[in-house]
């Protein structure tokens, strides 16, 4: 009698695996201090209510998507301006190592500059929105900022705002510029 065939293993063995995305962003980083490693860098906050009372690991870089052929490094400043509503400052941007953070990958690049984010939230400086059924399953649509608020952190502040999964960055910032 003919052994039949496991079509759980057969299934798995020839379902194409989904690509994980790629977010593209940037690293701005200002010198802080008088020390070569006296850095700061600009995190976002996500907007959002799953976000509103999330400090500790509910940061992130300006990243987003990158579209279908689009250059990573037009795809990071595309995504800072929307997250920030502002475009990054002039400079040549720097590669990080591209990471796996899981769900997708993440390519960034440092930049050097300062940005003032105390006009953060205004008419001038404002980050795209998104729409979401809040509260859930109320039939009502409510409009958010991607970005409820902006901030300068040290590289190790940085480590405990950051998500989890982004952690890694301030290593691959710190061994960019301070090696």
């Amino acid at each position: 009698m003919a052994d039949k065939p496991n079509t759980e293993t057969q299934t798995a063995q020839t379902q194409p695996q989904k690509q994980k995305d790629t977010s593209a962003g940037i690293v701005l980083y200002r010198r802080a201090g008088t020390g070569e490693c006296d850095l700061e860098i600009l995190l976002a906050h996500p907007g959002g209510p799953f976000w509103r009372n999330k400090d500790t690991h509910g940061w992130s870089v300006p990243k987003g998507i990158v579209e279908a052929g689009e250059n990573l490094a037009d795809a990071a400043r595309r995504e800072f301006a929307e997250e920030v509503g502002a475009p990054p400052p002039p400079g040549d941007l720097v590669a990080l190592p591209t990471i796996d953070i899981g769900k997708k990958y993440l390519s960034l690049f440092v930049l050097e500059g300062d940005l003032n984010v105390t006009n953060f939230g205004s008419s001038e400086m404002r980050a795209n929105t998104f729409e979401m059924e809040w509260p859930p399953k109320s039939g009502e649509f409510v409009e958010f900022p991607e970005v409820d608020r902006l901030q300068w952190f040290s590289l190790l502040d940085a480590e405990t705002k950051l998500h989890k999964s982004q952690v890694p960055i301030v290593s691959l910032v710190h061994s960019a510029l301070c090696a």
